[in-house]
């Protein structure tokens, strides 16, 4: 019961972060760039949810932003199923409880995002490669992904711990009890 609740929340809260991303951050961006909250969201699932939720939400909501933005299905989600596998190696190798590792995630859970959907247009959609204009957008991005990041962090670290209770459980075994 208290998993199908964290789904229906985590739906809940992919519908906010999309309005977010389409109106609210449409005002405040950076240079044209707006921050990606859905990769933050996907590392938030693959680090505290499983490997597996990490990416099933990441082509989930891959598949979502390439039906309602996206010139050809299947690149977004792709590039989020991906960055949500690759979190599993982020939480089998690195603690979730400094903000410092934190931000070393995000940015790369970014820098794997916006790389594999760079490429995946440029092969598929044959787009012009402007790798100046790519360093400075993704960096950009990056800067506020992890801002948003410190901010957001004790709703993450909250939530998230929350989260890693129900799904993954106490699997300490002990000798004596």
């Amino acid at each position: 019961m208290k998993k199908t609740i964290i789904n229906i929340v985590l739906i809940l809260a992919i519908l906010v972060i999309y309005y977010l991303q389409s109106n609210f951050f449409s005002w405040f961006n950076i240079a044209g760039v707006m921050p990606n909250l859905f990769v933050i969201l996907v590392l938030f699932i693959g680090l505290f949810a499983s490997q597996t939720m990490g990416t099933a939400y990441g082509v989930g909501i891959g598949l979502l932003l390439d039906i309602l933005l996206g010139n050809k299905i299947g690149i977004s989600a792709v590039a989020l199923g991906i960055t949500g596998f690759l979190v599993g190696v982020f939480d089998k190798n690195f603690s979730k409880d400094s903000r410092m590792t934190i931000m070393f995630m995000v940015l790369g859970s970014t820098l794997i995002f916006e790389g594999l959907n760079y490429l995946l247009n440029y092969i598929f959609l044959n787009t012009n490669v402007e790798i100046i204009n790519f360093i400075i957008i993704l960096a950009i991005e990056i800067m506020y992904n992890i801002i948003l990041t410190i901010i957001l962090y004790p709703l993450i670290q909250k939530s998230g711990y929350y989260i890693e209770n129900e799904y993954k459980g106490n699997k300490i075994l002990t000798r004596y009890f």
